[in-house]
């Protein structure tokens, strides 16, 4: 063998090698979750408007540190959630009520997200400060309809609440009215922020929203002599709440699973859920 053909086995040997070690570092370690140099993309989620003021803040703060991808959070129900991720509309469907039975051979994958509590809330001027179960059922129902029935001030009930699309509304109706109907006589609003606005606007109105949208707007009541706090509901002594879900249409991937890993971490719901209103899903005892 002479000297350059020795060379020239060398040489092209290392460049083989140089290849592999290129092939290898392509196929090596997976792109981390958050990492901003490999995840991008849209993210569409509708539904629950009752999750907005959580999902909100998760979009944002997901969004600093994700910048290549893009988060729009919608409201509109949480059945409209549901039906548009069902359908493909959405890569996330938000809710607060169980998945349809008209959805359950769709292929969605439920994610439990928080734990929601409900609170029943007034004008703050109708001299009312607790119902009793009993008395909820028959505002709620029509049967009571003023104000000085249940040790108020003589003012008519204006009954101000959600559209049967929504989540909230079919909470209230399984845990409260169970097979009993809600009057017809009722104001209906498209999100909870509009049932507080219009509850804090209205002489005698009365409703219900997450505990989330409370403020000094509205008066939020105590349910059967027990006051709504987050250590309440953990305990069990106070029973008006649902899980919020994310739906998605199979197992989720790319950025939608990575938003969805980022809003259920322990890191974010320690940082954000209580502070607003929200209960992280780890310390709910069902």
């Amino acid at each position: 063998m002479n000297f350059s053909s020795k060379w020239a086995k060398i040489l092209l040997a290392a460049a083989i090698s140089t290849s592999l070690l290129v092939v290898a570092g392509c196929g090596g370690d997976k792109p981390k979750a958050g990492d901003t140099k490999v995840v991008e993309g849209t993210v569409m989620a509708s539904g629950s408007t009752a999750l907005l003021p959580l999902l909100k803040i998760g979009q944002e703060e997901f969004q600093k540190e994700n910048a290549k991808v893009t988060i729009n959070i919608s409201g509109g129900g949480s059945f409209t959630g549901q039906n548009q991720v069902a359908s493909g509309a959405v890569q996330i469907g938000n809710s607060d009520v169980v998945l349809q039975d008209s959805l359950k051979d769709k292929g969605l994958v439920e994610h439990k997200l928080v734990g929601i509590p409900f609170v029943f809330v007034t004008h703050p001027e109708v001299g009312v400060t607790d119902l009793k179960a009993a008395q909820v059922i028959d505002i709620l129902t029509g049967k009571i309809t003023n104000w000085k029935e249940v040790g108020g001030k003589d003012v008519k009930i204006t009954l101000i609440h959600r559209s049967s699309s929504s989540g909230s509304r079919a909470t209230i109706q399984t845990v409260i009215l169970k097979d009993k109907k809600f009057t017809d006589q009722a104001v209906i609003q498209d999100s909870n922020g509009a049932v507080r606005s219009a509850i804090g606007s209205t002489p005698g109105g009365f409703g219900y929203v997450d505990a989330a949208y409370v403020d000094k707007t509205i008066k939020a009541l105590s349910y059967d002599g027990v006051t709504y706090s987050i250590q309440a509901v953990i305990d069990g002594k106070y029973p008006i709440y649902t899980f919020g879900r994310m739906f998605t249409k199979g197992e989720p991937t790319g950025a939608t699973k990575v938003f969805i890993d980022y809003v259920t971490s322990a890191k974010f719901q320690e940082a954000y859920a209580e502070k607003n209103g929200f209960i992280p899903v780890t310390k709910m005892k069902k």
